[in-house]
């Protein structure tokens, strides 16, 4: 890419999206086009052709998608496939009707196998059955990188897909019902410390409530009740608490977003699709993607640990074994990457502190 190449970043306020387009401003990037929601619905065929067909990108990071956590990927699973089919279809169809020189496709790692060999390489792709809850995100994205692979064996084009692992940062979602797992925590945590601190005035604020005098001990009650509901409670002797959905057994990878960016505009700078084929004598082409991830595990566990350490939250906390645990253990093997000459600098309790005093405002 040139410093004054059109790029197109798709879901430039997303958290990747966001990330990338920083990076891109950082790096000298000058020519950079996106649009809104409002703008433009990728999901509308019609209205992605027309923007592509007016601004016609030289190169296209495609990082918008509808996401979220176990709650949402069980609640809304036709939502989630067929607004992420609708997306990448439209964008990878039109970028190589128009020409793009360079397509970056951004999976997601609940695209392996449930019971995936440890740490996963990018060759375990379809060799078994997919975790349930996320099935039909998974299905979308796996749908989106061989589309990629099948435009570039058919038609030419220079389609590259990467796979991250979780990641968290700046722009990231904090949903209580529809966030991934640590920037729902690290909520959740913030407003047990409010509660500990009997605080009601800073809740209030962060759930949108009414602080004015006259509707303090309506709206006190009425958050009591919301935090309740997402496992924050005062016990009988006045204890404040945390139920965390699962054992807190599962293991998960976590990445800086602002380091996937970095990775991301290394690979569109440096790689072509050509460089990822490996027949290795075979006619077939397939696992052509990359993994970007830390190499790195934690337990959900002790995750909440860390997370309750630097909010500096003194209650305790529980597992609901009643409520699903998701895939047991999602570490990806970062190698492939590695030997391109990539590796990520932000540890993750730096990364959670830096997020903290972000969400903190």
């Amino acid at each position: 890419m040139e410093s004054n190449s059109k790029i197109y970043v798709a879901g430039h306020r997303g958290l990747v999206g966001s990330a990338i387009y920083k990076r891109l401003q950082e790096k000298g990037y000058s020519n950079i086009v996106f649009r809104t929601h409002k703008e433009l619905d990728l999901t509308n065929s019609q209205a992605v052709a027309e923007f592509f067909e007016t601004e016609k990108p030289e190169y296209v990071f495609l990082a918008a998608a509808k996401v979220g956590g176990i709650m949402a990927n069980t609640t809304y699973r036709a939502q989630f496939i067929f607004e992420n089919l609708q997306i990448q279809n439209n964008i990878i169809h039109q970028a190589y009707v128009n020409g793009a020189k360079k397509l970056l496709f951004l999976g997601s790692s609940c695209v392996y196998p449930k019971s995936a060999i440890q740490p996963i390489k990018e060759e375990y792709l379809l060799t078994d059955v997919l975790e349930y809850t996320n099935e039909p995100y998974a299905i979308a994205k796996i749908a989106g990188m061989k589309m990629c692979e099948s435009y570039n064996l058919q038609y030419g084009t220079n389609f590259i897909s990467v796979m991250p692992t979780n990641l968290f940062g700046p722009n990231d979602n904090f949903h209580l019902e529809n966030s991934h797992v640590l920037p729902a925590l690290l909520r959740k945590f913030h407003l047990c410390k409010l509660l500990e601190n009997n605080d009601f005035k800073g809740i209030f604020e962060d759930l949108g409530y009414a602080a004015d005098d006259d509707l303090f001990s309506e709206n006190k009650q009425n958050a009591l009740i919301y935090l309740d509901k997402h496992g924050i409670r005062i016990d009988k002797d006045d204890k404040v608490s945390l139920s965390i959905w699962g054992s807190g057994t599962p293991l998960r990878e976590f990445l800086w977003s602002e380091d996937m960016a970095d990775a991301c505009i290394f690979i569109m700078e440096t790689l072509d699709f050509k460089d990822l084929v490996n027949n290795e004598g075979r006619a077939e082409v397939r696992n052509t993607h990359i993994n970007i991830g830390w190499g790195k595990e934690i337990s959900i566990k002790d995750l909440a640990l860390l997370i309750k350490d630097i909010v500096g939250f003194e209650g305790d906390i529980h597992f609901d074994i009643t409520k699903p645990d998701g895939t047991l253990r999602k570490l990806l093997d970062v190698s492939r990457l590695e030997n391109l000459g990539w590796t990520p600098s932000v540890e993750l309790s730096d990364g959670i502190k830096r997020m903290y005093q972000i969400y903190k405002g």
